[in-house]
C-alpha cells in the first residue's frame, strides 16, 4: 500500500510517500480502505519530532480516517459489530496518511447517509476531543456559557457548533472580521478579533461582569490567568494544547476564593476503552445531529495523499476555517452513500 511516512524530524519535506506491505487487523481491531484522512496539529508536532506515537501504535501520521471496513479480527469478547463492507470513521492512534489503515472496532463510528467520506475524516479527532473535554470534563450544561479559543481551528468549529446545539452560550476569540463572521453563523453568540479587541473586556461586558462558566483552551501560556480571571464562580478552565507554551503563573487565591477548577486531558495515549465510551456518547448524541446537518464538519481545503506536505503547510500557515483532509482514494471519497 501507498503511505506518507515521516523520513526524519523536519519541516514538511520529510513527509515522503513510500510503499510498505499492509497491515492485518489484531483481536477486536478492523481494517479500512481509507477513503480521506484528517489533518490534525498533532500530525504536525510529530512530524516535528516533539510527540512520538504511543506504544504499539503506528509510525505512519494521521490520527483519524473515513473509508470501507474491508477486513475484520478477532472478536475479544462478542462478534465484533463491523463486517467488510461498512462505511465508517474512525479514531487512530497513527496511521491515517495510508491507502489502507487498522482501527480499535471500539474508536469507529458508522457514517450518517449522505455524509461524504472527505467530510467524515474530518469528524473523529475533534469530535472525540471535544465531547470528552466539554461534556465530560467540563460538564457544560444548557443555558452555561462557554469562551472558545481558536474559533476558527477545526477544534474550534465543532467546540462551537456543539456547544450551541446542546443550548450553551458561546464565545469565540479568532483573527479577522471574515473570520469572526463565519464564526458567529456557526453559533457563536460573539467573536472577538483577538488582534483588535482584548477578550478578557469584551467578555466581561457582554456578561454584565460575571465571565463565563466553562473556557476551552487551546493556547495556555499567558493566556490561562487571563483565562481565570474570565471564570464565573465554579468555573472550568479546561487546557487542550499549548501554543503559547506550558508555563504560566496563576494567582491560586482567585482559583480558591471563586471554587475554580483546572483541567485539561491528551487523547491520543488515552486507553481504547476510554475512547470506546466516548465513542458510544458521540454516536448516541452527537451523530443524530451530524446526520440532520444541524451540526458538521467545516472543510477548509482537501490535497491528494502525494501532496501531504502541502496540506501540512496550509495548516501551519495559519490562514484555514475549519478542517485539511487528505484525499487518499478520489472515487470514494466523494462518495455519500
Amino acid at each position: 500500500m501507498r503511505v506518507v511516512e515521516i523520513a526524519g524530524p523536519g519541516g514538511p519535506d520529510v513527509l515522503r510517500v513510500v510503499e510498505r506491505p499492509a497491515p492485518e487487523p489484531g483481536a477486536g481491531e478492523v481494517l479500512i480502505r481509507v477513503a480521506a484522512a484528517g489533518v490534525n496539529r498533532p500530525d504536525i508536532i510529530q512530524r516535528l519530532g516533539k510527540y512520538p506515537p504511543p506504544p504499539g501504535a503506528s509510525d505512519i501520521p494521521g490520527l483519524e480516517v473515513a473509508g470501507t471496513v474491508v477486513a475484520v479480527g478477532r472478536p475479544i469478547d462478542a462478534p465484533l459489530r463491523w463486517k467488510p463492507g461498512d462505511r465508517v470513521m474512525a479514531l487512530l492512534a497513527g496511521g491515517g496518511y495510508a491507502e489502507l489503515a487498522v482501527a480499535p472496532a471500539a474508536q469507529c463510528l458508522p457514517v450518517p447517509d449522505g455524509l461524504s467520506f472527505v467530510e467524515a475524516a474530518a469528524i473523529p479527532e475533534t469530535y472525540f476531543t471535544v465531547w470528552s473535554n466539554l461534556f465530560d470534563r467540563a460538564r457544560l450544561e444548557p443555558g452555561e456559557s462557554l469562551l472558545v479559543h481558536g474559533g476558527a481551528s477545526g477544534i474550534g468549529t465543532t467546540a462551537i457548533q456543539m456547544a450551541h446545539a446542546f443550548g450553551a452560550r458561546v464565545f469565540t476569540t479568532a483573527r479577522t472580521p471574515e473570520r469572526c463572521a463565519m464564526c458567529e453563523r456557526l453559533g457563536a453568540g460573539k467573536a472577538i478579533d483577538y488582534e483588535k479587541e482584548d477578550f478578557v473586556e469584551v467578555v466581561r461586558a457582554l456578561t454584565g461582569g460575571r465571565g463565563v462558566d466553562v473556557v476551552l483552551d487551546m493556547v495556555g501560556g499567558d493566556y490561562v490567568p487571563r483565562n481565570l480571571e474570565l471564570l464565573a464562580e465554579d468555573g472550568r478552565l479546561v487546557l487542550i494544547a499549548l501554543l503559547r507554551g506550558s508555563r504560566a503563573e496563576i494567582d491560586l487565591g482567585r482559583v480558591m476564593r471563586r471554587r475554580l477548577t483546572i483541567t485539561g486531558s491528551t487523547l491520543r495515549p488515552r486507553p481504547v476503552e476510554v475512547k470506546g465510551r466516548i465513542a458510544e456518547a458521540l454516536e448516541r448524541h452527537v451523530l443524530p445531529l451530524v446526520a440532520t446537518r444541524r451540526i458538521g464538519p467545516i472543510i477548509h481545503a482537501t490535497f491528494p495523499l502525494d501532496r501531504a506536505a502541502d496540506a501540512h503547510r496550509a495548516l501551519e500557515a495559519g490562514g484555514h476555517f475549519g478542517k485539511i483532509v487528505l484525499i487518499v482514494d478520489e472515487e470514494l471519497a466523494r462518495r455519500a452513500d
